[in-house]
Parts: C-alpha cells; sequence; structure tokens
C-alpha cells in the first residue's frame, strides 16, 4: 500500500512538472535545489576602457580677430575682415559696419569710441551734432578730414541704447584698431574720450590724461575730450582748445 501512494505521489508530481512546462529530464535521480549551497557566480560588470570624449575647443574672438586682422593687407580688405568678423555681439544689434571716415594716409588720425545712432544710420564716424563740432574743432587748427585727417573709431558698431562698451569687447576689437593704424600710417594718434584711452593707451581718467603727449603703438598721441562731451559741458572747451594748440604746434615743428 505504502508503493502504490509513493507511486500516485510521484506520480502527481511529474504531472505537476508536465503543467509548469518541463519537458524532460536531466537527471535519474531528483535534486533537492534548495538543501544545495549557493555557488552560483557572480557575474562581474564589463567594464570598457573608454576615453572621455574631447571637448570641443572654444574659439578665442581675439586670437580670431588678430588672425584676421593681420592677414589684411590693405584697408579694404580689414574693412573686409571685420564686416566677416562674426564673435562680436554688437553686429547682431546694429544696422552696419562704421569704419572710417576722412583722408586715408593723411598725417593725422583721430579715434573716437563707438558709433551712436547717427553713425550707425550713415556707416560714418562723427556725424551729427559731435561731428559737427569736431569739424569746427578741426578747421580752427586748419585741418579737414576731407583733406588731413583720417577719422575712426575703437569699435565698429553701435553698443544698444548708446551705453559704454564692455572692456571683453574692447579687448575683441583692438587687434582691428590696431591693425587699421599700422595701415593708416598717420604720424599722431587723437585719442577722444575714455573709451579710446582705454583701447590705446590701457587708462582711463581723460581729465587727467587730456592734453598730455603719450606713446602707443610706436606713434605720439595726444587724449582730448569727446566733441559729445564737450555738448554737455560747453565750459570744457576752453581745455579743448588748449589741446588743439598743443596738436597744432607739434603738426608745425615737424
Amino acid at each position: 500500500m505504502e508503493s502504490a501512494m509513493d507511486y500516485h505521489t510521484a506520480r502527481a508530481l511529474l504531472d505537476w512538472q508536465i503543467e509548469l512546462g518541463a519537458t524532460e529530464a536531466i537527471g535519474d535521480a531528483p535534486v533537492d535545489r534548495y538543501a544545495l549551497p549557493d555557488t552560483t557566480p557572480k557575474v562581474k560588470k564589463a567594464t570598457v576602457s573608454q576615453a572621455a570624449p574631447e571637448k570641443p575647443k572654444q574659439l578665442d574672438p581675439v586670437a580670431v580677430a588678430k588672425a584676421a586682422a593681420q592677414s589684411s593687407g590693405s584697408l579694404d580688405q580689414l574693412r573686409a575682415a571685420m564686416d566677416g568678423f562674426e564673435h562680436c555681439e554688437l553686429k547682431r544689434g546694429a544696422r552696419q559696419l562704421v569704419f572710417s571716415d576722412g583722408t586715408p594716409g593723411a598725417r593725422v588720425m583721430i579715434i573716437g569710441e563707438a558709433p551712436g545712432r547717427e553713425e550707425d544710420r550713415e556707416g560714418k564716424p562723427f556725424v551729427g551734432r559731435a561731428g559737427q563740432l569736431l569739424d569746427r574743432m578741426l578747421a580752427a587748427i586748419d585741418l579737414d578730414r576731407k583733406q588731413n585727417v583720417y577719422i575712426t573709431n575703437v569699435l565698429p558698431w553701435r553698443p544698444p541704447q548708446n551705453r559704454d562698451p564692455k572692456p571683453e569687447e574692447i579687448g575683441m576689437m583692438k587687434p582691428f584698431l590696431e591693425r587699421h593704424v599700422a595701415l593708416a600710417k598717420p604720424e599722431v594718434l587723437v585719442i577722444m574720450g575714455n573709451i579710446s584711452c582705454q583701447a590705446v593707451l590701457g587708462k582711463r581718467g581723460i581729465t587727467r590724461l587730456r592734453g598730455q603727449w603719450e606713446q602707443a603703438l610706436s606713434l605720439p598721441v595726444i587724449p582730448m575730450f569727446h566733441p559729445a562731451y564737450l555738448l554737455r559741458q560747453p565750459l570744457m572747451k576752453r581745455h579743448a582748445w588748449a589741446d588743439l594748440l598743443e596738436l597744432q604746434a607739434w603738426l608745425e615743428g615737424k
């Protein structure tokens, strides 16, 4: 009777395994898997040695500007290089490039700060009321942008709302300014306003610097008040007149 119960029990267990999906036996004797020690080897995570992807090198706008400026062999080429320079955000908000005005090769080169609304509209530096005042100042010592004066700015694009240029904007465009001076070949530089002093001399404080001869870019340099400042502060015109006489004396002594 006992053997018959063992048979039926075994048959029931076999039927139950078949119901679970077992289709073949792998041994003659049953194995109690729960009684076996846990010897299953742990699978190690594969370690794939991969070099970290190189980060794309960021372009240095100053280096790009230097290369573009140095490759320019003429003023026309420099203008084209500046017009094609895409790393200064000021360009996106300006109407056009303001490159220069006056007579290339003139003895006197004037460097202003940045274009204003009128300059941005006309594409020339020193127009509008400030430009008209500058023309009268130059005429007082027999200078004229149509004959013997060449004019440019530190920046060729108008800053939004006529704000002061940022130091990084000045530094970015300085290689173009230096090349501009080299190609124009003036005998003397007149720098007008704080921004021009910062770009050319690395100094600020036009009230202290004005009228004092400096040396930069292998040329004599005289800082003066910007005509726009003189329109706001008419009493300072007497200092501007003294600076103009100093420039005239220098030109006549050469």
